[in-house]
């Protein structure tokens, strides 16, 4: 590809935000340019192989970050086509509107956004519907209205599960289906129907589809995008800086280390980086010069800080009886999202995780060997896991925030008890009613497989906040378009914008704000 190519769009990552503005933009036209750092996943038994996985994390970025003490950690993060999307749980809730308030907490404030939850509606019912999110809006008590319902029943709960959602809701509670992407076709009994793609299988959550069945960013919009000949995508294409015309008010050149090591320089009208919270905001900072002594769209001094990862926990229950459950990701909980009866402060939320298998508990075996009753063997504790995902708000601390190195090296600094007291008082919560859900009653156990063992703030996963968006210059990087205030031609489209987190996977916000910020776009194109 010559290096005087000029695009009309040059979009930097390939996932939930940079692969859906993608897919947005492809029918228009307009010459884009997609630059992605990693190559397609290859596709082997790997791929649903827990050991490999979890165990080894195979498919890990081969990379090391450093925290606030300059120690090394192995960051959760995939460089692949669809990004972090290829290993996610495919978990797509909208925020609740409270979330775009002011909303206080036990630690502070979760800061307002500038937009409103009317104002991204429309949106997450089209990002719902292009990513086949099976649901039913109306469940959840906590949620907003929505425009349409979503485009799929919801999956069926197995037996097993369909018990607990019955017990809860004889606990006063209100249980609902959790709204995830598949491309699954159910018959009358709730299993796969000849001819669906999804097989309801036990590797959805943490595992790449070997089906293409899972809705992440590869298949539901980079794949079609590249269908349309105006679109074009370098993958093994790493951008290491960007840089500005002779007022600085302009990107002018996408620096970029192709997979020969050579490096080339791409242009473009607009250039859209999304490229992950913590390293869009790397590329920001490493594109630092004259005009922008502290890193591109920072004179704000905001860019890499207020970086947040919600407090989770992945918990594992051991039921009385045996959980032969195969899709089990199918049921959250929502009751004390926004307080308790007992506590004036959000709590979070409750939703299933994917199956534990034998591998990924013999892999916490270590952990866990005090714990478990001596006559339960891991064999016996993985027939009768039911796994939860809890969920709690962290708050945009300025001083949670990436930074680099003299050599370029990732620094995350994170308070990692930033407002956990409602995480804790969720754990109570779901401990204290094990009893009435045939569970063993003190039968909970954290479980890390889905974390770093020892290593809290490797789990990136839900990373956002680092760019982050609103009206005054003073205090944000960016406009309510996810426009730089400083630039006239670069916007960011990934989770970077998020002022605050909510208490649910973000992965639909940034679908949605993708498909909105693709409509400014393509007005400002026209």
């Amino acid at each position: 590809m010559a290096d005087e190519q000029h695009f009309d769009v040059i979009i930097i990552g390939t996932g939930a935000g940079g692969g859906t503005l993608a897919h947005r933009l492809a029918p228009s036209g307009r010459r884009v340019l997609i630059l992605e750092r990693g190559d397609y996943l290859p596709r082997e038994r790997d791929n649903w192989e827990s050991t490999a996985v979890f165990v080894k994390g195979k498919y890990r970025a081969p990379e090391f970050w450093y925290d606030k003490h300059g120690d090394p950690f192995p960051p959760e993060v995939n460089y692949y086509v669809g990004g972090n999307t290829k290993f996610y749980g495919a978990a797509l809730f909208r925020l609740r509107p409270q979330d775009f308030g002011e909303l206080r907490h036990h630690d502070g404030m979760s800061p307002a956004w500038p937009i409103d939850y009317e104002d991204l509606e429309p949106y997450y019912t089209q990002a719902e519907h292009l990513y086949r999110v099976h649901g039913r809006h109306g469940e959840d008590p906590t949620a907003g209205p929505a425009g349409a319902d979503y485009p799929h029943p919801p999956v069926a709960h197995e037996p097993r599960i369909q018990q607990l959602s019955d017990d809860l809701q004889k606990q006063g509670l209100h249980p609902f289906h959790l709204p995830i992407g598949v491309d699954l076709t159910q018959d009358e009994q709730g299993r796969a129907a000849h001819g669906s793609a999804c097989i309801r299988c036990d590797r959805v959550d943490g595992f790449p589809c070997l089906l293409g069945a899972k809705s992440d960013a590869q298949v539901i919009c980079v794949d079609p995008a590249l269908e349309h000949d105006n679109v074009t995508m370098l993958t093994n294409a790493e951008v290491r800086r960007l840089e500005t015309g002779t007022d600085g008010r302009t990107v002018t050149g996408v620096v970029t280390e192709l997979a020969d090591g050579v490096a080339e320089t791409f242009r473009a009208d607009i250039v859209v980086v999304a490229c992950g919270a913590v390293n869009s905001a790397a590329l920001l900072l490493r594109s630092a010069n004259d005009w922008h002594p502290r890193g591109l769209a920072n004179s704000s001094d905001v860019v890499g800080r207020h970086y947040m990862r919600h407090n989770n926990l992945a918990l594992m229950a051991v039921s009385k009886e045996p959980n032969p459950t195969r899709f089990q990701k199918t049921l959250a909980l929502h009751d004390w999202y926004l307080g308790a009866d007992d506590w004036d402060y959000p709590l979070g939320g409750i939703q299933m995780l994917g199956k534990s298998d034998a591998d990924q508990i013999h892999g916490e075996a270590p952990r866990w060997a005090g714990a478990v009753a001596p006559d339960m063997p891991f064999e016996m504790l993985a027939h009768h896991a039911v796994d939860f995902w809890l969920c709690g708000e962290d708050l945009p601390l300025p001083t949670s925030r990436v930074t680099l190195d003299g050599d370029g090296g990732i620094h995350l600094a994170l308070d990692e008890k930033n407002n956990i007291a409602g995480l804790h008082r969720l754990r109570h919560k779901l401990q204290g009613m094990l009893g009435h859900l045939g569970m063993h009653e003190h039968h909970l156990l954290s479980h890390s497989i889905y974390l770093h063992k020892g290593m809290p703030i490797g789990a990136t996963a839900h990373q956002a906040g680092t760019v982050r968006f609103g009206t005054d210059p003073a205090s944000s990087a960016l406009d309510i378009n996810c426009k730089a205030h400083d630039l006239d031609n670069l916007y960011v489209v990934d989770t970077s914008f998020f002022p605050s987190i909510g208490a649910v996977n973000p992965s639909l916000t940034a679908i949605a704000n993708a498909l909105r910020v693709g409509d400014h776009i393509l007005d400002r194109l026209r």
